[in-house]
């Protein structure tokens, strides 16, 4: 069944002449889909380029005005999927965006590292960067009833949402198509950079960070662990962040003096490319890590649909070096929501501290009972 993407009506309306604007996201998860998608319902005249295919390179080498015109002709939305493959395509966009009266110009990448690079300095103030992740459960629920959804906790939880293995049905085959991912695609894209050759000790230190899901990391001790620097641990993080694997979550703190706020947490986008990288894909009745699990899928859920109902908000962890926590804080106009995750249906009192330190905050246990109101 097809799954409508949100930024399907969200994209067209963001699309601004003499702009340009990014969809950023992994490999495979449905980013030329969505806007092969939007070109079929849009009545403009269009020019879609392939930054894999090198004739897209030719076409694009000479840097004119002139050589662009001739390009468009009367055609005032040009797409370029997977730009951060151009050669300073930052500049070329911007030479087209601004001699080129009423151009629309929408590119995917899935390289935050090249495409940053690439166009952040020439592109200031000519565009707009969206997000686009493996299918939230806010799409999914338009097609699935409130029974569908239940059914369906346990195959999220383990396997992940990327549109291709939300189409299989055989286990065995989901299993292979994420290991194929991580292996070929994220793996790839993050040795390409210059200077990436330590492929074990970049898949030993992916297995750190899935296996301490939702746990503070000391870059130290991790690089002891490696016999890697400390730069070269963040060094590569920051990698993992930049292709889409990861994302960090930072300590909040009102200069508390109790309050940890020096580590980070770190999660997965997706649960199933968290699984195939320590290559754990059992049953939840078998596992030990149902905690990290669901951490990490309310949070991922969270984050998509914040930002798909373009809804900004700052999010935190909390702790204090008494070690009373909390898994999930959001601040948005000087207002504070604390989140506590429960797998179980045990109760939790807001934290002492907390509750002494932010006597406004709102606090909220989030079980199987209510996560759909949380992450809807």
């Amino acid at each position: 069944m097809e799954i409508n993407r949100i930024y399907e009506t969200l994209i067209p309306a963001k699309l601004k002449p003499n702009k340009v604007l990014v969809l950023l996201g992994a490999r495979r998860v449905g980013k030329t889909q969505l806007v092969t998608k939007i070109l079929k319902n849009t009545a403009e005249k269009f020019i879609f380029l392939n930054g894999d295919d090198v004739e897209t390179h030719n076409i694009l080498e000479i840097q004119s005005t002139a050589n662009y015109k001739r390009m468009l002709g009367d055609i005032k939305f040009l797409i370029i999927d997977e730009a951060q493959e151009i050669l300073n395509i930052g500049k070329k966009l911007k030479l087209m965006v601004d001699t080129i009266p009423d151009l629309k110009v929408l590119i995917t990448g899935s390289s935050a590292f090249e495409i940053n690079n690439q166009i952040g300095e020439p592109l200031v103030g000519r565009m707009t960067s969206l997000n686009l992740y493996p299918i939230a459960q806010l799409e999914f629920s338009q097609t699935e009833n409130f029974l569908d959804t239940k059914n369906n906790l346990e195959e999220r939880l383990i396997f992940g949402s990327y549109p291709e293995v939300s189409q299989l049905v055989n286990r065995d085959e989901k299993i292979s198509y994420l290991k194929e991912i991580v292996n070929t695609h994220l793996l790839r894209d993050i040795l390409a950079f210059e200077g990436i050759k330590k492929r074990d000790k970049i898949i030993a230190l992916l297995q750190i960070v899935a296996f301490r899901t939702g746990s503070e990391l000391s870059l130290e001790s991790i690089g002891r662990e490696l016999q890697i620097s400390k730069n070269t641990v963040e060094k590569y993080l920051d990698l993992f962040t930049k292709v889409f694997i990861i994302y960090s979550v930072s300590g909040f703190s009102r200069n508390r003096d109790n309050e940890i706020t020096k580590m980070k947490k770190w999660y997965f986008i997706d649960n199933g490319i968290r699984n195939a990288i320590i290559n754990s894909f059992n049953g939840l009745n078998m596992r030990e890590d149902i905690g990290k699990l669901w951490e990490n899928y309310l949070n991922s859920e969270r984050i998509k649909t914040l930002e798909y109902k373009q809804i900004f908000v700052s999010q935190y962890f909390w702790r204090t070096h008494t070690k009373q926590e909390i898994d999930r804080i959001e601040e948005q106009n000087n207002t504070i929501a604390a989140y506590e995750y429960k797998w179980g249906k045990s109760k939790a009192k807001t934290p002492t501290e907390f509750a002494k330190s932010y006597p406004q905050a709102q606090f909220e246990i989030i079980n199987q009972d209510n996560y759909l109101d949380f992450i809807l």
